[in-house]
């Protein structure tokens, strides 16, 4: 196992475009880091620049207290899972396990007794015999990862694993995953467009879009303290809401009311003037059933449009408008998230309990201390508790184009 460091990696290519710009990340030694965004983020390039598939334009990459820059694949001794799986159809599970083995010429004994401990582990000892064509898509996932485990290589790198799978599957082959890294212990990079991967695989998370690393943290911190509007749109679902905001004193004035905010919001983002406010669906609530704990909160009145009742919880579409900064500001939003919607309309999840009714005005309680408040122009969180939000960069390139 060792810890891998990349420190101001830049790939460009030959018409100079930097798919990859200055992008810096310590993953420690067992660590389990994400590398995740949209489309197109670079996201992959990092990763096959890591694993030696990618020439590194500028930089250092290094693999334990090794510069790997100028090094051979086959020389880094790390262990790649495919999106596609890449396993060879003519071969059986036993010896697409033990592909890598062979070609150290590692002796008959020792291939054996490490390829049964991996199918072991993955539960594949019933299928050893069989062909890749005769396997479901999470059986040929675990195929693949035991021909990983067996190289005892220093680091796992996976690219999407999971893409080809549908959804159920994708969420038990998680969970193997992830006892499986815990279990193992070793360090690994997992790519991933998903942000529910994401959140519930890794140590840490680092954002990527268009190259340029936006912010680096724990889940949890990126949920409760994301550094820019990017990263505040891309955790979460459903999407956190943004609307226009203006403070005043204590509290913010948004299209349906004032709300009270926890005085030091409200000393960061005083005298900035328009301004947009994040808030998460899930910190709304039917006024109606809100706790007697939640009372510190605020209530407004508003017209529903929309209402979806899921059973444990209702959906409720709130219309509002927004002035042509904030508007402009969600387009290039909803275009840097892969056409994530940023419509302008207030969602909130309630309580299943809740009868609120499309068509007729609604009572609803909010959160004041959960809203963050941005800067339309550069997308920066003034909010946020940087103690606790990982380390943060990229603000300056959610102006929009």
């Amino acid at each position: 196992m060792a810890a891998i460091t990349m420190n101001n990696i830049v790939k460009k290519y030959g018409d100079g475009f930097p798919a990859v710009n200055d992008v810096s990340i310590d993953v420690a030694d067992g660590e389990f880091m994400i590398l995740v965004g949209p489309s197109g983020c670079g996201k992959s390039t990092l990763l096959r620049m890591i694993v030696g598939l990618e020439d590194i334009t500028s930089g250092d990459m290094i693999i334990g207290d090794r510069r790997v820059n100028d090094l051979a694949p086959r020389e880094r001794n790390l262990a790649m899972v495919f999106q596609n799986y890449a396993l060879y159809p003519h071969l059986t599970v036993y010896e697409n396990i033990a592909f890598p083995l062979r070609l150290a010429k590692t002796p008959d004994e020792e291939v054996d007794k490490l390829v049964r401990d991996a199918a072991e582990t993955l539960e594949l000892n019933e299928h050893l015999e069989r062909k890749p064509g005769n396997l479901s898509g999470g059986q040929r996932q675990r195929v693949a990862m035991g021909r990983a485990i067996v190289r005892q290589a220093d680091a796992f790198l996976f690219d999407e694993p999971l893409s080809n799978l549908d959804a159920k599957l994708r969420g038990q082959m998680r969970t193997e995953i992830a006892r499986l890294q815990k279990r193992l212990g070793i360090t690994t990079v997992y790519v991933t467009h998903d942000q529910t991967e994401a959140m519930t695989l890794g140590d840490r998370v680092a954002v990527l879009k268009r190259g340029v690393l936006q912010q680096l943290a724990t889940p949890r911190e990126l949920y409760e303290n994301p550094g820019n509007l990017f990263v505040a749109g891309f955790i979460g679902s459903p999407p956190m809401n943004f609307l226009p905001a203006t403070v005043e004193g204590s509290s913010v004035k948004l299209p349906f009311g004032s709300v009270e905010i926890p005085a030091e919001k409200a000393e960061r983002a005083s005298g900035k003037g328009l301004l947009i406010a994040g808030i998460r669906p899930e910190h709304f609530e039917d006024a109606s059933l809100a706790s007697a704990d939640n009372r510190s909160g605020s209530t407004f009145t508003a017209a529903v449009d929309a209402v979806e009742w899921l059973g444990n919880e209702t959906y409720a579409y709130i219309p509002f408008e927004a002035p042509p900064e904030v508007a402009e500001q969600l387009k290039q939003l909803e275009k840097d998230l892969d056409g994530e919607a940023m419509r302008t309309q207030l969602v909130v999840s309630l309580d299943g309990a809740s009868r609120i009714k499309e068509g007729e005005e609604a009572e609803i309680w909010v959160d004041g201390r959960r809203i963050h408040l941005f800067d339309p122009s550069t997308g920066e969180n003034l909010t946020v508790d940087h103690e606790n939000a990982g380390r943060i960069g990229g603000a300056a390139q959610q102006t929009p184009a």
